[in-house]
């Protein structure tokens, strides 16, 4: 039992060792070496626990994603309140990915090796499963009461949160070169989540307000309707045939 529990905290030494190492010096730059002797153990040590190389950078990938989605799964969101609810889990992404910036490191790593790795893994193919449901249930809830379009597509969505953040995190330090301000400031980060979240619901409202100011030299007319999807087609009919 002891040789075993040894077993284990060597293991868990290695991955930690390993996520640091590739997070760094990505999968082509890392070193067995280096991560042995910051984990206190021994290159034969690691491939004894894990075979070989891509094999223990498998299993760190597997590690972060693992991560996200049982912080995900442990998110107490109320989709009757569709909205709030989409605003909630929008923070939480764009919040999990400023705190845990070797998730963005690592992922940023795996695409320049044209994600050939990552595509091995059933584990993290399921992974995607808790926060798309979560998620597919706020829009449906949304869409239920009316105040999201009812077509949204669950992926897309998901894609827009992620993409908005990840985008951001993955190129703040060109960015912040290029237009002059840290983006890693608190107020810029908290900045960038208000506009993800505006985004991101600007995109997905089935209710607004859409005013039309038709002007004449004699006369003007005001149209005030809400942008339900119909009373779009409806001014589109009308203002076409008046052009």
């Amino acid at each position: 039992q002891r040789i075993a529990w040894e077993g284990l905290l060597a293991r868990r030494r290695i991955l930690r060792a390993a996520r640091n190492e590739f997070m760094h010096h990505g999968y082509s730059g890392a070193r067995i070496e280096r991560i042995s002797r910051a984990a206190r153990s021994s290159d034969r040590m690691i491939y004894y626990y894990f075979a070989s190389k891509e094999a223990l950078y498998l299993q760190v990938l597997e590690g972060v994603y693992s991560e996200l989605g049982e912080a995900e799964s442990a998110l107490t969101l109320d989709p009757g309140r569709p909205v709030e609810a989409l605003e909630q889990l929008i923070a939480f992404t764009w919040r999990y990915y400023v705190e845990h910036p070797e998730f963005v490191a690592l992922l940023s790593n795996e695409n320049l090796q044209r994600g050939r790795h990552i595509t091995k893994s059933v584990k993290v193919k399921l992974l995607s499963r808790p926060v798309l449901d979560i998620l597919g249930t706020i829009l449906a809830e949304g869409a239920r009461q009316k105040v999201f379009r009812p077509d949204l597509d669950v992926k897309k969505v998901y894609l827009t949160i992620a993409a908005l953040g990840y985008f951001y995190l993955s190129n703040r330090y060109t960015l912040s070169s290029f237009l002059g301000v840290d983006l890693m400031r608190a107020g810029e980060c908290d900045a960038w989540l208000a506009e993800i979240q505006r985004v991101v619901h600007a995109s997905s409202i089935d209710r607004g307000l859409c005013n039309v100011f038709l002007q004449h030299t004699s006369a003007s007319l005001i149209l005030c309707e809400n942008a339900d999807p119909d009373v779009r087609r409806d001014l589109e009919t009308i203002l076409s045939r008046l052009a």
